[in-house]
């Protein structure tokens, strides 16, 4: 229980980092969406340890690619 709270803390996280990033180009719930995206790539994988750091990178790379 205890690794899902601190993997939900990483990916929220890692919407505020996005957000600020993006936020000339990407409102924060399209921000959302695509975490919420990247981090449905990642259901059921046993290790959990990566998965904000590899949310993160899609997450990125679906808003880079959305913006221009």
């Amino acid at each position: 229980m205890a690794d899902k709270a601190r993997e939900d803390d990483a990916i929220s996280a890692v919407v505020e980092r996005l957000t600020d990033l993006f936020s000339a180009t990407h409102g924060p719930a399209e921000v959302q969406a695509a975490v919420a995206k990247a981090h449905a790539s990642f259901t059921g994988r046993r290790v959990r340890e990566f998965v904000p750091v590899l949310v993160e990178r899609k997450a990125r790379a679906l808003l880079s690619k959305s913006s221009g």
